[in-house]
C-alpha cells in the first residue's frame, strides 16, 4: 500500500495533487497519481501559465480564436477543458467519498482580488458554465474576498479559500464559511469548503527576519513558524466547527471546511524534503503536494498524526516568535505578493497565448 493511500486510511488526511496539464490528463499521468492515493487537484493561474507554454493546447486555442473568441476568453476555455477532465477524472474518488474528496479547484481571476462585486460574479460564472458537481472556485482570502466566500457559500457555491497566511484571516474566513451556511436557504449537504492555509512561504519570510535579528534566540526559532501556525490553525478550525452553532448546521447537513496545507514543498534546501508534510498530518485535513514532494512522501514521509501533538508547546512558540517578528506584518506582506504573484502569471498567460495566435496567423 503506497504512504499516500495509508495517509488517507490511518490518519485522514487526504492527499492532493497541486498541478494541472493538458499533457498529464491525455497521458494517463493524472489517473495514475489518483491510484496511487491522490485524492483531488488544485490549479492556479501560476500552474496554467507554466502549462500552456507547451504545444498540447494549440489545436483547441487555434479553433477558439477562429470562432472569435479573444485571448481571455480562448484562456478560460483552455482551463475550463483541462478542469472539466481533471474533474471527470476524479468524479469515481468524489462519489465513492461520499463528496469529501474527487474535487478540482480553479480560481477566479486574480486581478479581481480587491473587487468583491468581480469576485462573486466571476465565481458565479464558473460555477455555471462549467457546471460541475466536483469543483471548488477558488477565491483569495482578500478583505474584499471574505464577503465574496459568505455570498458564494449562501448560493451553494463550493469554494476553495486560497492565500491565507494568518490566524485572524483564517478567522474571518471560518466566520464567512459558517455564515454562508447559515444564510443558505434548505439542506447544507451539497456545499463543501476547504481553506487553503500557506506554509512554506511563512518560514521563507520569517525566516529572513530572525536572521537579519540574528541573536541565538531568534535563530533557534528558524524553521518553526510555518508548521506552528498551522497547527494553531488547525486548532482554531476544531474548536469552530463544535459547540451549538455548528451542531445547528450539521443538522441541516453541513459538513467542515477543512484545513488545506498548500505550498508545502520545501523552499529551504536545509530543511527534508518532506518536512511540511510530516508535520501537518491529522485527520479533517488535506494536504495539496506538487508532484516532487508527492514522490518524496510517498518514499520515505512518515504516517503519523503530528497536527495536535502538544499545542501548548505550539502556543507558547508563537508567542516566542511574536515578540521578535511583527507576525501580523509578515501576513500582510505574504498575502500581497501571493496576489501579485498569481495576477503577473494571469498577465503573463494572456500574453503568451496571445503572441501564439500572432504567430500562428503570420504562418
Amino acid at each position: 500500500m503506497s504512504q499516500l493511500i495509508k495517509l488517507h486510511e490511518d490518519c485522514g488526511q487526504s492527499p492532493w495533487l497541486d498541478n494541472i496539464t493538458r499533457q498529464w490528463i491525455n497521458s494517463g499521468e493524472i489517473r495514475r497519481w489518483i491510484e496511487r492515493g491522490v485524492r483531488g487537484v488544485t490549479s492556479n493561474p501560476t500552474i496554467f501559465k507554466k502549462a500552456m507554454e507547451s504545444a498540447d493546447y494549440d489545436e483547441e486555442l487555434a479553433r477558439l480564436t477562429r470562432s472569435g473568441a479573444t485571448t481571455e476568453q480562448a484562456y478560460w476555455q483552455l482551463v475550463g477543458s483541462d478542469i472539466s477532465a481533471a474533474a471527470d477524472l476524479l468524479s469515481g474518488v468524489h462519489e465513492r467519498s461520499n463528496g469529501e474528496d474527487g474535487w478540482v479547484s480553479v480560481e477566479v481571476s486574480p486581478e479581481l482580488a480587491h473587487d468583491t462585486a468581480a469576485t462573486i460574479e466571476a465565481g458565479r460564472e464558473l460555477a455555471r458554465n462549467l457546471g460541475l458537481p466536483n469543483m471548488y472556485v477558488k477565491v483569495p482570502a482578500t478583505p474584499a474576498g471574505i464577503e465574496a466566500i459568505r455570498v458564494l457559500t449562501s448560493e451553494g457555491i463550493p469554494v476553495n479559500v486560497t492565500l491565507i497566511f494568518s490566524l485572524d484571516r483564517y478567522a474571518d474566513v471560518i466566520e464567512a464559511y459558517l455564515s454562508g451556511l447559515e444564510a443558505h436557504q434548505g439542506g447544507l449537504s451539497h456545499i463543501s469548503s476547504v481553506g487553503s492555509f500557506f506554509i512554506s512561504r511563512v518560514d521563507t519570510e520569517v525566516d529572513r527576519r530572525l536572521q537579519e535579528i540574528g541573536t541565538n534566540d531568534a535563530l533557534d526559532l528558524m524553521g518553526t513558524a510555518a508548521i506552528t501556525q498551522g497547527k494553531l490553525a488547525y486548532q482554531l478550525a476544531m474548536e469552530a466547527f463544535s459547540g451549538p452553532r455548528w451542531d445547528a448546521l450539521t443538522e441541516r447537513g453541513a459538513t467542515m471546511q477543512r484545513p488545506l496545507w498548500a505550498s508545502t514543498s520545501t523552499k529551504n534546501p536545509d530543511y527534508p524534503d518532506t518536512y511540511y508534510v510530516d508535520s501537518l498530518i491529522g485527520p479533517h485535513t488535506v494536504n495539496t503536494l506538487p508532484e516532487a514532494t508527492l514522490e518524496a512522501f510517498d518514499d520515505h514521509g512518515t504516517v503519523v498524526s503530528t497536527l495536535d501533538a502538544n499545542p501548548e508547546a505550539d502556543r507558547k512558540r508563537w508567542e516566542q516568535l511574536g515578540e521578535l517578528v511583527d507576525l501580523d506584518d509578515v501576513g500582510a506582506t505574504l498575502e500581497s505578493e501571493g496576489v501579485a504573484s498569481f495576477a503577473q502569471s494571469f498577465r503573463e498567460v494572456l500574453t503568451t497565448l496571445a503572441e501564439r495566435v500572432d504567430r500562428s496567423a503570420r504562418t
